[in-house]
């Protein structure tokens, strides 16, 4: 699993991509991507619930071939991204889009809930404009992350020591934690960690999907 990078919001010459609309279809295939990234795999089954702008123009702006793309580890400017559909069903991964009438945080958001076997992971992308992302929920636990602070996100099983494993390889490694946050689905079942941390350090990631039950770890700054 590679290590994505994101220019700043700033970035005025705006994203090399595929398609009309940078909000549209480079934002959305980020969105995409960083699923598959949490997730650590390609899922099985997909459910995509488009709201506001997003809802009204997927189809005709290429939001869903983007999501999709992502979804396959696309770039934005991927040529393939046009098939993504296509190889999506190839690739036997399952989608359906669902457009949602109700009103949004934000004009331009999506809900994936993707899983693969006995896994479920649900996150919720905004797409601010320039190809530019915020991810604003992971599994029903409310957030802000903007992809500007170096990140670890940690999907595990939920059994004690975890939160010390993964905390020793960060000290070890002398990268100092600013943030964590925990959440599970329920008692035994999948958590995710999500740590802002001070220093770069990628090759911590390795040692942190060395840890026994944990699912994926994917870093992101």
């Amino acid at each position: 699993m590679e290590q994505l990078n994101y220019r700043s919001v700033f970035d005025i010459i705006g994203p090399v991509m595929v398609g009309p609309s940078s909000s549209h279809t480079a934002g959305a295939a980020r969105i995409g991507k960083v699923i598959r990234h949490i997730f650590g795999e390609q899922p099985e089954v997909v459910d995509i619930f488009l709201y506001e702008s997003f809802a009204k123009t997927y189809r005709g702006h290429g939001t869903d071939i983007a999501l999709v793309g992502g979804l396959l580890d696309m770039e934005p400017d991927d040529p393939r991204l046009g098939d993504s559909l296509k190889l999506a069903y190839e690739a036997g991964m399952e989608v359906l889009f669902t457009p949602k009438k109700e009103k949004a945080e934000h004009p331009n958001m999506v809900q994936m809930v993707v899983s693969k076997g006995n896994r479920k992971l649900s996150v919720t992308g905004i797409s601010i404009g320039g190809g530019n992302i915020q991810i604003s929920e992971v599994n029903g636990f409310k957030l802000s992350l903007s992809l500007g602070t170096p990140t670890f996100i940690v999907v595990h099983q939920d059994v004690p020591g975890m939160i010390a494993r993964v905390s020793n390889v960060l000290s070890d490694a002398n990268v100092n934690i600013g943030t964590m946050t925990v959440t599970r689905e329920s008692k035994g079942e999948n958590a995710i960690m999500i740590i802002e941390v001070d220093e770069r350090d990628n090759e911590v990631l390795e040692k942190i999907r060395q840890i026994a039950q944990i699912h994926s770890a994917a870093y992101f700054d």
